[in-house]
């Protein structure tokens, strides 16, 4: 990076789609594995395709509490004519699922969930007979397999559960379980080096001139939220030879991640550093809050310098540094959670340039769904009638951070369009719901 272009700044700006294109070109997938038990697998991605072992479930099962049966001995029962079957075992006292076979006439207990006794192919529900003595009275007909689960009903055996990229949520441990599967080999998670910098930060107890550092911390609890293992790294100075160090120590990382220092003013030394140690692929991108973003890569690990501001760094991370990570762990970014709302009032935006407004939302008790978050997230459909109202928070200013924290989520304006109008049906992207 020359004088000159700290002096013209960004004589032009990368699309967001073609600058996240561009890093995660850069990006492979780590191939490190370990295994670990069902407990802990939550959230973690499937390094190979699993497989069920075993059917569920193993055995013919009762799919209503009743009787066991044969059906062509229930044939031509009704209210009036009911037809009399013997009780299975000693007497009416046997206890559900502890016949193991019925021979013809004769029926026995079963609850939901239970054995399917040899010999019986249908099951009359409780409601449909009475117990008199060590008899059982069938008021109605059931056909053969009326009311009984398959063996491998629920899951077959060999049937193909899981294939590798795949992110377990706690149903999916249940599956698991299920199938009789205890441990699972998983991607371990990926490592990012955060590194915040600047020299006016500090830790705490600011003087004149000096800044509490929380870009560091937000970026590496957001790593940890996506799946990740974050180095939460001291402060590093405005000094090339020590931000070059730092970022060289943690080569061995998968992801370097510095926040501040990106852009083109004279104390911005991370693209001239990055460029030195290794590669800037991208330097500017067109997006509001936070152009100034750097991606490059030094050797063969990705290095993403977000902006200062704190804003700016949070919606650079979102787009840049959430996918990167993802596909290093072997997946993929689902699209942000979004809710439909009505802006309360107008969003500007300059055509060109991807813009994130912070918004609040009131009365938002439904509408939740997943959308894309590269997509237009308005119509103005006259359809949606009685949403949520969503609030600008702030129009500008990428370092109010309150603005973020205070906000549910943010819309996005796309390239094309000057703004959005008060009143327009919009999609807000809940981005600190979804890993």
């Amino acid at each position: 990076m020359s004088h000159d272009r700290r002096e013209s700044g960004f004589k032009r700006r990368t699309r967001v789609s073609d600058a996240r294109s561009t890093l995660l070109d850069a990006v492979s997938p780590h191939d490190r594995t370990e295994s670990v038990s069902l407990p802990s697998a939550d959230g973690r991605v499937v390094a190979e395709p699993i497989d069920a072992p075993a059917p569920v479930p193993s055995y013919e099962r009762a799919a209503m509490d009743g009787y066991a049966v044969r059906a062509e001995d229930t044939f031509g029962a009704s209210s009036r004519s009911p037809v009399v079957l013997q009780t299975a075992g000693e007497d009416e006292t046997v206890e559900p699922g502890d016949v193991a076979a019925i021979g013809p006439g004769e029926a026995a207990r079963v609850h939901t969930g239970s054995a399917v006794p040899e010999g019986a192919d249908a099951v009359l529900m409780v409601e449909q007979a009475e117990t008199v003595g060590d008899e059982i009275e069938a008021f109605d007909a059931v056909a053969v397999g009326e009311n009984v689960g398959d063996i491998g009903e629920d899951v077959a055996a060999g049937q193909r559960l899981f294939d590798s990229g795949h992110t377990l949520r706690p149903s999916d441990l249940g599956l698991l379980k299920s199938v009789g599967i205890d441990s699972l080999p998983v991607y371990e998670r990926p490592t990012v080096a955060v590194i915040p910098t600047g020299e006016e930060l500090v830790q705490s107890d600011p003087g004149p001139g000096e800044v509490i550092e929380t870009n560091g911390l937000t970026v590496s609890r957001l790593v940890e939220r996506w799946g990740g293992e974050a180095r939460y790294r001291d402060v590093v100075t405005d000094d090339e030879d020590a931000l070059a160090a730092a970022i060289e120590r943690d080569l061995d990382a998968d992801i370097v991640v510095t926040t501040g220092g990106s852009s083109v003013g004279e104390r911005d030394l991370l693209p001239e550093v990055v460029a030195e140690i290794g590669e800037v692929l991208v330097h500017g991108v067109a997006l509001k809050p936070g152009h100034p973003v750097c991606l490059g890569r030094a050797g063969d690990t990705p290095v993403v310098s977000l902006p200062g501001y704190p804003v700016a760094c949070i919606v650079n991370a979102a787009q840049f540094l959430r996918p990167a990570q993802k596909r290093v762990g072997g997946t993929t970014a689902v699209p942000f959670p979004t809710r439909r709302a009505r802006l309360a009032r107008k969003v500007p935006s300059e055509p060109g340039t991807r813009t994130f407004a912070r918004v609040s939302i009131e009365d938002a008790d439904d509408g939740l769904s997943t959308g894309e978050s590269d997509t237009d997230a308005t119509d103005g459909g006259d359809a949606d009638v009685d949403l949520p109202v969503a609030t600008p928070t702030r129009a500008s200013g990428s370092g109010i951070l309150s603005s973020v924290a205070l906000a549910d989520g943010w819309v996005v304006v796309p390239e094309p369009r000057e703004g959005l109008e008060a009143g327009a049906a919009v999609d807000v992207q809940l981005w600190e719901v979804t890993p």
